[in-house]
């Protein structure tokens, strides 16, 4: 299941890398920031699906210079801060902000 999570992710990345044509965007300096910065949002997301806690497919993740935002809706401040904490354990994140709103 986790090699089937950690693909799934990969692909998606690969995909979104080639559909931007590899171009420096959102105000990053190098396309080598853009590429680490899709690599900490992959890992960021493979984490999510592996953690039983964390709904992967409600929690958005995008990094820009190392900083994380993290937004959607959480069933709960659990499944919230849990994100949150997978997300500051990841390589190269810099700071995370926290978005995510709970659903009543």
């Amino acid at each position: 299941m986790k090699l089937k999570s950690i693909i799934f992710v990969t692909m998606l990345s690969i995909i979104e890398i080639m559909a931007s044509g590899c171009s420096v965007s959102r105000g990053q300096q190098t396309v080598g920031a853009y590429v680490d910065d899709a690599s900490i949002t992959t890992k960021i997301k493979a984490e999510f699906l592996e953690n039983k806690d964390v709904a992967g497919t409600s929690i958005s993740v995008e990094t820009l210079n190392g900083t994380v935002m993290l937004s959607g809706f959480a069933k709960n401040a659990l499944e919230r801060n849990t994100a949150e904490r997978i997300a500051k354990q990841v390589k190269g994140v810099k700071a995370v902000k926290n978005e995510i709103a709970i659903r009543p």
